[in-house]
């Protein structure tokens, strides 16, 4: 047709209104039966009048990151290029701040597109030292988050499952640049991030289901607000009901009226290519 090959770009799909939707009907089922994979997913879907298949589910399932949770057998490989380290906490009692850090990343819904929250807490005190929000998976949203953590403090360990956004020279570089041990889940592993898998299931439940974000812009600034809330006003029961900011005793916390307020800078929203319909207004 003689049309110049270097004159033609291909432009993105992009996800469907009804995906976004079936995306979401996913992760809270996904927050209440981890164990499911998406056999019983699909299976939980459609007796809800969703008009679905297993091969969709799988599909949508690995665009979200989302793997069901339970012992598997050693068959898998660790990706090429990638150092793994081993598993350290086994056996290993947490009894204070900056002892154990973990990170991990979950899928935030929205109206009109998705986002990935990164967040690094310290084990003991359930305290949210930094997150993140991207529309992509790539590795600089975890290094900018554990940049902001290491100006707070630094842990003895560090641990996170094996994603290549962890596993990359970028990330695990910095920790030992700081001379901070390195753990990894193991396989077969199935609990070893349980504290922050129960922060996302708070994450979820307690403010982004309630508010149905419209976009990036409202995305950062409810969940600030939240994990604002999350480490200085909301009682955890396993502490004797103090908010984490008290348990990790190294966090500057003044009371103010009655509640507890700490200087914390939201996070800042990293937009790279464009998936998502609106256009927020970055920091």
């Amino acid at each position: 047709m003689d049309i110049s090959r270097s004159g033609l770009y291909y432009q993105p799909k992009g996800i469907s209104g009804e995906d976004l939707t079936l995306m979401t009907l996913i992760d809270r089922q996904y927050l209440a039966t981890p164990f499911y994979g998406a056999r019983k997913i699909t299976a939980c879907l459609k007796s809800r009048g969703q008009r679905v298949n297993r091969k969709h589910i799988r599909r949508l399932m690995r665009v979200m990151e989302l793997k069901a949770i339970y012992r598997r057998p050693r068959t898998s490989k660790p990706a090429p290029g990638h150092k793994i380290y081993p598993y350290l906490l086994s056996g290993m009692k947490i009894t204070r701040p900056n002892q154990v850090w973990a990170a991990d990343i979950t899928y935030i819904p929205m109206a009109r597109g998705f986002l990935y929250l990164v967040a690094i807490i310290d084990w003991y005190s359930r305290y949210v030292l930094s997150w993140r929000l991207s529309n992509t998976l790539d590795a600089g949203f975890c290094v900018e988050a554990l940049e902001e953590a290491l100006r707070k403090g630094k842990p003895e360990i560090f641990n996170t499952d094996q994603g290549s956004q962890f596993t990359g020279e970028a990330f695990t570089g910095l920790l030992e640049q700081h001379g901070i041990r390195i753990s990894m889940d193991g396989k077969g592993s199935y609990n070893d991030n349980l504290f922050i898998e129960r922060l996302w299931r708070s994450v979820k439940y307690e403010e982004v289901y309630l508010k149905a974000y419209q976009d990036g812009r409202d995305a950062r600034i409810g969940l600030g607000n939240y994990l604002r809330f999350y480490n200085t006003e909301r009682l955890h029961q396993t502490h004797g009901y103090r908010t984490p900011a008290e348990v990790y005793s190294a966090i500057q916390v003044e009371a103010t009226n009655g509640c507890m307020v700490e200087s914390l800078t939201l996070g800042p929203l990293r937009i790279v290519g464009s998936v998502l319909n609106s256009a927020p207004i970055l920091s």
